[in-house]
């Protein structure tokens, strides 16, 4: 059995990323807050629309790119004492910002490594009680609030914890590093040793390109090897969890809606009289703006990222995905316009046979009044 040396190794230049990510509109205009921004560093700086560093644009590119904003720095206290981090936020335009972390790793032996990413967990990740992202949310949205159609005030929230190394202080390929360390607890964030079946589970979803570089998911977290510095990777993991983000918000939206909508349908079909092809005409044209906005959002959400020739990013955003269950969050949501979409359809038909009543009555009392009309005058 291989012999795990974690200390032997040392991380000459590496990161540690946290991010969080909040739905704070229905739509982002992305000029306009980088315009807003511009104004706001004094044109020192606009923010830039993001782009995978290392892949072509026709392989795989952002349908609309983000926009990624510069934030002020914030001090994080660990055990070890404080730690200076570079914090930035990039704004999606179908309403999503993902808030970023990174504390710079430099000459830190593979053990310091893990013990950082567990005290960065703890400080601010999915367990923390920080007010670190409530803080830098609330600096940024007064400052892009012109920007932001329909904001919304969502509690919904995703968090995610990445692991980088750019370089070791020796040359390693996937396989010797595979061999040299052990991941699993820097995956799971245990330090009980796991069963051979949850270890086999958690290393699971591994990828490689070159034979110098790794790539690990889980659910929460991800180890990345990445000798040429790019961040493709970081990128298209952070788009995922974008996407399941606002998939989560429709679903949990149209959860609210639902016992809403049949209270309203049982309201109008006991309605009575002339009012009553208005009040079915009203909710029907309610229920389709909801259907068509929440149809136009989770289309754009859809197709966030275009992929085309690059398989290795593909595969890697394929796997989280699904990983993230992103698909059956997106079928849950699929299946609920549809019921919303049969009812309008009722509705208006309903509404169009009280309508339809409602002529053939008028053109009955119509006759009856002539009638009447002629037996008087005669």
């Amino acid at each position: 059995m291989t012999q795990h040396l974690p200390d032997a190794l040392t991380v000459e230049a590496g990161a540690i990323v946290a991010l969080r990510l909040f739905d704070i509109a229905y739509a982002i205009d992305l000029a306009a807050a980088q315009a807003a921004w511009a104004r706001h560093t004094q044109g020192a700086s606009s923010g830039r629309r993001s782009q995978l560093s290392g892949t072509p644009a026709k392989a795989i590119a952002f349908d609309v790119p983000p926009v990624l904003l510069p934030l002020d720095s914030v001090t994080l206290t660990l055990p070890g004492g404080d730690v200076l981090a570079q914090a930035s936020a990039r704004l999606y335009d179908f309403g999503v910002v993902a808030l970023a972390v990174r504390i710079t790793i430099e000459q830190r032996s593979w053990a310091e490594f893990n013990e950082l990413i567990e005290a960065v967990n703890l400080a601010i990740g999915g367990v923390a009680t920080t007010s670190i992202w409530d803080d830098l949310l609330a600096g940024l949205k007064p400052l892009i609030a012109g920007a932001l159609t329909r904001p919304t005030t969502s509690t919904i929230q995703e968090d995610y914890l990445l692991g980088i190394v750019h370089r070791w202080n020796e040359t390693l390929t996937a396989a010797e590093l595979q061999d040299r360390v052990d991941l699993v607890p820097m995956l799971s964030g245990e330090r009980r040793p796991l069963s051979e079946g949850a270890r086999r589970e958690l290393l699971r979803q591994r990828y490689s390109y070159y034979e110098d570089d790794l790539v690990v998911l889980t659910w929460d977290r991800a180890f990345i090897y990445e000798p040429r510095g790019d961040s493709d990777v970081a990128d298209v993991l952070e788009v995922a969890n974008a996407q399941l983000l606002e998939l989560r918000y429709y679903d949990e939206l149209l959860d609210d809606e639902l016992p809403r909508m049949n209270d309203l349908v049982d309201e109008t079909r006991g309605s009575i009289g002339v009012l009553a092809p208005r009040r079915f005409a009203h909710l029907a044209r309610r229920l389709y703006t909801l259907v068509a906005d929440v149809t136009e959002i989770t289309e754009k959400v859809d197709n966030a990222l275009q992929v085309t020739e690059d398989v290795y990013l593909a595969r890697i955003y394929s796997a989280a995905l699904e990983l993230f269950r992103v698909p059956n969050v997106s079928s849950a949501v699929d299946r609920k316009l549809s019921i919303i979409r049969d009812t309008y359809t009722a509705l208006y038909d309903e509404a169009s046979g009280a309508r339809g009543e409602l002529m053939e009555l008028a053109i009955v009392v119509l006759i009856v009044a002539e009638i009447v009309l002629a037996l008087l005058r005669h």
